[in-house]
């Protein structure tokens, strides 16, 4: 797909604050998701268990959907499968000083691998980076559904979207049945999830609350609701003990966003990721030149 990015991170920022008509396109229809992280990446079963091999399951956070006369936990009724809740396991998005469409810098929801000085993605070209998003927008034409690029136009002008045919290979695309153990995963004890809906409606889920949903998913089966116990209770265990760089960086921008920075650094600043992120030892990006 041809697409112009720089200076957008569309996809990668929930850039919906700095429009009067904000898109509300992942909240239609009977099934909306339970948080409010806008368009969270789906991972594969697979490259769940990339990420956990390679220490970063700190950035992995799971979406869980209403359903009216689904399954109730904590007074909510969420989609489910054969009477137990449906999740997707995602990349965690955080307050960023960030300054998409030439905007003036503002802190908004960003990918935890977004770099906010270059609006690149830290780990673009990495075995770890996501078919979802290396394929898209692809998905999208090929369901001829509205891409972000589409929307970014439309709300502050200029050309994304340069190629609008849908890929002859749309590889990844998993749709139905397809997805259930690959992409869509099954939680299969909903008793233990009491406490932790309501903190995964309130944003806040724990550390524990994450690694509890990443290790469900690395440990079921394509086509399958079942999970392997002890493949579970090892990738639980990673994804709790994941301390890479995402978990430091996540905890400063955090504090920076809830207003307890410096008098001199009260005003957000992408060049500050070179401290909270690089320094820690976050990837670089090559910029735009």
């Amino acid at each position: 797909m041809e697409v112009d990015c720089e200076g957008c991170a569309g996809c990668c920022v929930d850039w919906r604050p700095l429009t009067d008509a904000p898109s509300d396109h992942e909240r239609g229809g009977d099934r909306q998701p339970l948080d409010d992280t806008y368009n969270l990446t789906p991972l594969r079963r697979g490259e769940i268990r990339a990420f956990l091999d390679a220490g970063l399951g700190d950035a992995l956070t799971p979406r869980l959907w209403r359903d009216a006369g689904g399954v109730e936990i904590d007074g909510r009724e969420l989609a489910g499968v054969g009477g137990k809740p449906a999740f997707f396991v995602g990349l965690r998005k955080i307050p960023k000083p960030v300054a998409p469409f030439d905007a003036e810098p503002r802190r908004l929801p960003a990918c935890v691998f977004l770099d906010p000085e270059t609006l690149q993605c830290r780990i673009h070209g990495d075995e770890l980076y996501p078919q979802q998003c290396a394929s898209y927008p692809g998905h999208n034409l090929t369901l001829d559904q509205e891409t972000e690029c589409e929307r970014v136009e439309r709300s502050f002008g200029g050309d994304r979207l340069l190629d609008d045919e849908p890929p002859e290979d749309a590889d990844g695309l998993l749709l139905g049945p397809q997805a259930l153990g690959e992409k869509l995963f099954v939680h299969p004890e909903p008793e233990r999830l009491a406490g932790v809906v309501d903190r995964i409606a309130a944003g806040e889920p724990t550390p524990e609350d994450r690694a509890e949903f990443v290790g469900v998913a690395a440990a079921s089966s394509p086509g399958a609701t079942g999970v392997d116990e002890r493949r579970y209770e090892a990738a639980r265990e990673r994804a709790l003990e994941a301390d890479s760089w995402i978990g430091a960086a996540v905890d400063e921008w955090t504090e920076r966003s809830d207003g307890r920075d410096s008098a001199e650094e009260s005003a957000p600043d992408p060049s500050v990721a070179a401290t909270v992120e690089a320094e820690r030892g976050a990837p670089g990006t090559p910029g735009w030149e």
